[in-house]
């Protein structure tokens, strides 16, 4: 079929506006085309290389290419990697990748800072309120009037009657002694009314060092009477925790009878770690807990510290006292202390996992602008729960890294190598640089 010639002249002008346009709009809207840069292209465009460092230690470096025990090639470093500007180990980086180390940050501050101490202990006896009675002289138990451990005495409490021949002659001698003394007392002789006296004053002393009760002497002056048995009493209250005799045993005055402590008062050894001691003060208050009472706190008192220390736990004992008037707290129960300690006044305090820890030092990051870290070393002080004193190297209000500070420290580290190598470069002219793995020198390589 025959097309008309109008209808192909004016298709033919159509198309050619049609790609003229496209052109234009080609070249004045759309960006250049832009090459990529890569591998050798890209060391291109940054010059020549400084010198060049193996892979797994930045401190090992050639100044020519060269390969590590590994065959892994060595990295070329560029003046124009060096971007970052400060002290020796100031560290740049663009906020993408801070976001994705998740580095967090906080700030120095100037407070009072205080200290829980929380340490393990045992509850003992007081030592204080603690006797065991023993008999003055030998003889025989007639009657045992207490004869159960756990039984809860008060002072005076008639224990058990105690058959004694010494105890018999001593009344015996006091008896006499009072007669005299009642014939004597009105002799117009002070000599004799003198020793009539003394033998009644020794007599009566006598009985008081057997433990001869007050009321037993009484009744003995009251009645003439002797009496067979002494009654042995409870000398406070508490609770009895022995019972060393039983009826018709023959004692003597080594013979442990009873045990008697007074629980409404305890004590409680706890072990406290040796940096935390500077906490630790005769008087400080103190709180516990006991794993057999939930729920329940108990409030006592610091009342000693020992001056020694466990060389194996390289703990110090402290001794802490406890009211137990409700008889709640037992002897040998295991407990939490925490005591509430002094505070440091006026002290420079970061968070504790700002620290950087390295065995020979403290280092922390401070923060010196977008993305600049500067590492810093300090001097640390006392660590309490408010976080951590630093006596020097960093001021109140420093921005400081919390968290992401390992990845910087590791960063840091490489930067401080770089450094030295690019000052080396400068100060010995690169030939004179030696690979110090493999202990050639930029000359020897070039020959090679």
């Amino acid at each position: 079929m025959k097309l008309n010639k109008n209808v192909l002249l004016t298709g033919v002008v159509f198309l050619f506006v049609g790609g003229l346009a496209g052109v234009l709009i080609s070249k004045y809207t759309l960006p250049p085309p832009v090459a990529a840069v890569t591998g050798n292209n890209k060391n291109e465009a940054k010059g020549e290389p400084l010198f060049y460092r193996a892979k797994m230690n930045p401190e090992i470096t050639s100044p020519v290419p060269t390969k590590d025990k590994m065959g892994e090639d060595y990295v070329p470093v560029y003046a124009e990697d060096q971007v970052s500007t400060g002290p020796a180990g100031t560290v740049l980086i663009d906020p993408v990748t801070l976001q994705n180390i998740g580095v967090r940050t906080a700030f120095s501050r100037q407070a009072t800072i205080s200290h829980t101490v929380r340490a393990p202990g045992r509850i003992t006896l007081d030592e204080e309120n603690l006797s065991k009675i023993h008999p003055k002289t030998d003889g025989w138990v007639e009657k045992l009037f207490i004869n159960r451990t756990g039984d809860t005495v008060e002072a005076g409490t008639k224990l058990l009657d105690l058959y004694s021949p010494q105890l018999v002659s001593s009344q015996q001698e006091y008896l006499l002694a009072l007669k005299s003394w009642e014939s004597q007392k009105n002799s117009p002789f002070p000599d004799i009314r003198k020793s009539a006296e003394d033998l009644l004053r020794i007599t009566r002393k006598r009985l008081e060092l057997l433990d001869v009760p007050e009321h037993q002497i009484k009744t003995l002056e009251k009645t003439g009477e002797i009496t067979e048995t002494m009654h042995i009493h409870s000398p406070f209250p508490g609770t009895i925790l022995t019972v060393g005799v039983r009826e018709g045993q023959y004692i003597t005055q080594g013979t442990e009878m009873y045990k008697l402590a007074d629980l409404t008062t305890v004590w409680v050894y706890a072990d406290v770690f040796e940096y935390e001691l500077p906490w630790v003060e005769v008087g400080a208050k103190t709180s516990m807990t006991v794993d057999a009472l939930p729920g329940m706190v108990f409030e006592g008192d610091v009342d000693y510290i020992y001056p020694y220390l466990n060389p194996k736990t390289r703990t110090a004992r402290i001794r802490l006292v406890y009211d137990n008037s409700k008889l709640l707290l037992k002897p040998d129960s295991f407990v939490t202390v925490a005591l509430k300690a002094a505070t440091e006044l006026d002290a420079i305090v970061i968070p504790a996992e700002a620290l950087i820890r390295t065995g020979k030092r403290t280092a922390i990051f401070t923060v010196r602008g977008p993305g600049r870290f500067e590492p810093r070393e300090v001097e640390v002080g006392i660590i309490s729960d408010q976080g951590v004193q630093i006596i020097s190297g960093l001021k109140a209000g420093e921005e400081v890294v919390t968290s992401g500070q390992f990845l910087l420290d590791s960063e840091s580290k490489l930067n401080e190598v770089i450094a030295r190598m690019m000052k080396g470069s400068k100060d010995a002219a690169a030939p004179g640089m030696e690979d110090t793995e493999t202990g050639s020198s930029t000359e020897e390589n070039n020959n090679d």
